[in-house]
């Protein structure tokens, strides 16, 4: 007589346990649903681009650009060759076949092919080539811009697409000043606003701002420190995560990255920081990303997705090895991708980044990194917001 009721008791603890864990499995579904969100999707492609000819060899690749055509520009540094193992052929050393420096700028059309290459010293002196190239960006009229973070380098290059010198600005050899209306000091790259009417320079490893110059003239416009402040040339020291946010950039000020809206998005690279201003220099907003990285930080360069609304926002974290994705007006980390190494999808030094018309992303490689990388856009899909991607390798048919 006693076993009815034990069984009954029994069957419903069992029928309780399985409508709570049903309800608890209900509940991580719905959690983890939520947590997803919607995102562009990316894998390498590690036959992009094709052998260099001629056995050149790339040095710290430090800048990418493209045009028009979706043909892509990058810009090295043909002295950061290794002399013991990377270069055997040229002038004074005979030793062995392979290999040498390739010239400063090569272009490759979207195929992967190289079709151009230019660079280096002028022939007649009418430029100062930087000492130490830092960037390249092609503006909206295809001219293609160059800066330089070496000792001396106090101006920034304007060339046409195929080379051909169009003009300097900015003093070259002087020193620190970040109130200057004459010259830059240790520039890491320019960019331009939707009409490439102004161009907003990172200036950078010695100056502590943001410049925008006329694109046409190089007549100096304004400029602008951190928060909108007066820049000074004080040196702030080693970053401390736990410390109250610096008001002045720490620098280098790596990027100047003006958006469709009218807003610009500069990249204080060991504050690990994006501070976001009006074209103006009204200080807007800021974000922090990966906020206790230190050393050489975590906001390398920036690019958007090419919609109208560049509603995405890709962040190049040289330091971590990876790339952000943003929602550029929220200031919200989406995912990430990348690991380090030297194959193909991971990274050594993710220095610059850029996008065609497609949405395909282009990452170059500074240190021994010394690469040009293509991620094909692969269209939108869901991830766990937060989440590091890794490696995107080509997925099996």
């Amino acid at each position: 007589m006693k076993a009815k009721p034990f069984l009954a008791l029994t069957l419903l603890a069992v029928i309780l346990a399985l409508a709570a864990s049903e309800a608890l499995m209900r509940e991580k579904a719905e959690t983890m649903q939520s947590s997803m969100v919607e995102v562009p999707l990316f894998e390498v492609d590690p036959f992009w681009p094709k052998p260099l000819p001629n056995h050149w060899l790339l040095g710290n690749a430090i800048g990418v650009g493209i045009d028009s055509r979706d043909h892509v520009f990058i810009v090295h540094r043909r002295q950061s060759l290794n002399p013991g193992n990377e270069g055997n052929v040229g002038e004074g050393q005979p030793d062995a076949e392979c290999c040498e420096a390739a010239p400063n700028v090569l272009e490759f059309d979207p195929e992967g092919n190289l079709v151009g290459s230019f660079g280096g010293p002028s022939n007649n002196d009418d430029y100062t080539w930087p000492a130490s190239n830092h960037g390249l960006q092609v503006d909206p009229k295809d001219n293609i811009w160059i800066g330089g973070n070496g000792q001396g380098d106090s101006h920034v290059l304007k060339f046409t697409r195929d080379g051909r010198f169009l003009m300097q600005v900015g003093e070259p050899g002087q020193g620190v000043d970040s109130n200057s209306t004459t010259h830059f000091s240790r520039v890491t790259k320019v960019s331009f606003d939707q009409n490439g009417d102004e161009a907003f320079i990172g200036d950078g490893y010695g100056n502590k701002r943001v410049v925008v110059v006329d694109s046409d003239s190089g007549e100096f416009l304004r400029y602008w420190g951190a928060y909108g402040n007066p820049p000074e040339d004080v040196d702030l020291g080693a970053f401390d995560p736990d410390a109250p946010p610096a008001q002045q950039f720490r620098g280098p000020v790596h990027c100047a990255e003006p958006s469709n809206d009218g807003l610009v998005y500069v990249c204080d690279r060991t504050s690990n920081r994006v501070q976001v201003f009006e074209q103006d220099g009204t200080y807007v907003n800021e974000v922090f990303v990966e906020p206790r990285t230190r050393s050489a930080g975590s906001t390398w360069e920036i690019a958007f997705s090419p919609d109208e609304e560049q509603r995405f926002m890709y962040l190049a974290d040289g330091l971590n090895r990876k790339i952000h994705v943003l929602d550029r007006k929220a200031l919200e980390v989406l995912y990430s991708f990348g690991d380090g190494g030297r194959q193909p999808g991971q990274f050594y030094g993710v220095h610059s980044i850029e996008t065609d018309s497609k949405g395909n992303i282009y990452t170059t490689e500074t240190w021994e990194g010394k690469r040009l990388q293509k991620f094909v856009y692969r269209g939108m899909g869901r991830v766990e917001k937060g989440s590091n991607l890794a490696e995107l390798w080509p997925t099996q048919d």
